[in-house]
């Protein structure tokens, strides 16, 4: 009987490709740190790790990583991947946004959308597990407004205490106006790999076990950091080099504990029930 595998695969991007998002570079501090801490558990726990940080991490590449792992990995294996940097929105033409957008993950040459993602997820195999973080402000309308009625009032870059974040902060959103430049600059790019994806009900199941621990809920938004992304460094504070000890449910409450009510890390869990997986210390080969 072959051995349980885990492959991880980490991404951090401190800015993007500013020819394909219209001049915007997208500065952030903390996402490549969070990528290497993230690789650093991930490596620690047994996983074959691969990061890719800023200019590495291009549409192909990440989805070319995801699509490897969903090959080689079977029933039994996990597949574990982190994401940090920053959460954007394209024109939903599949019909399953009821806000009309899809949110995506801005990619260094592109944004890659959470539709293109979930037929990622539907490539691995039944009795897998995929585990994923995503620091990010990846969210729908509420969101969106939210951000945009904070950067109207000048407060883009939020005023927060050093103790709760080590240092100046960001939003990691991309502000709606660049949203839509980039997309009417890009609008063939971005319209083919949506009539590419399944019409709404059409989706290929999810058939491994897929569980998500987000940083933020849908109505707010997920702040950068000097050192980490604030759930990424609340995450670590948790963790404590491997002594935690405890369940995901218990490792998503005590992080939930940690962090201000303005930012309320999600948990959820999609495609097939797997009691065993539930139960497991978090980062389990």
């Amino acid at each position: 009987m072959s051995a349980t595998r885990g492959v991880s695969l980490h991404v951090g991007l401190n800015r993007v490709d500013p020819k394909h998002y219209e001049g915007w570079t997208g500065a952030l501090t903390a996402c490549e740190s969070d990528a290497e801490d993230m690789e650093r558990i991930a490596s620690m726990q047994g996983f074959a790790t691969l990061r890719l940080p800023t200019a590495d991490a291009t549409r192909d590449a990440v989805t070319s990583a995801v699509r490897r792992a969903a090959g080689e990995l079977r029933a039994g294996d996990i597949f574990f991947m982190s994401y940090s940097g920053h959460g954007g929105q394209v024109p939903d033409i599949s019909g399953d946004e009821a806000d009309l957008q899809d949110e995506t993950w801005c990619l260094f040459d592109g944004q890659l959308i959470d539709d293109e993602l979930r037929e990622l997820w539907a490539l691995f195999e039944p009795g897998t597990r995929v585990l994923l973080l995503s620091d990010s402000c990846h969210s729908g309308t509420v969101a969106r407004m939210a951000y945009d009625a904070l950067d109207a009032a000048g407060l883009a870059r939020p005023a927060i205490s050093s103790a709760e974040v080590g240092g100046p902060a960001a939003f990691r959103a991309m502000p709606r106006d660049v949203a839509l430049r980039t997309f009417h600059a890009n609008q063939d790019f971005y319209r083919d790999i949506l009539k590419g994806l399944p019409e709404a009900g059409q989706e290929s199941p999810i058939r491994a076990t897929l569980r998500l621990i987000s940083g933020c809920q849908d109505n707010q938004l997920s702040l950068d950091g000097a050192a980490n992304g604030l759930f990424t460094s609340t995450l670590l504070r948790v963790w404590k080099n491997g002594a935690f000890e405890g369940d995901y449910h218990r490792f998503h409450q005590r992080i939930v504990r940690l962090m201000p009510p303005t930012q309320t890390p999600n948990h959820m869990v999609i495609g097939e029930r797997d009691p065993d997986y539930d139960a497991q210390r978090p980062f389990r080969i």
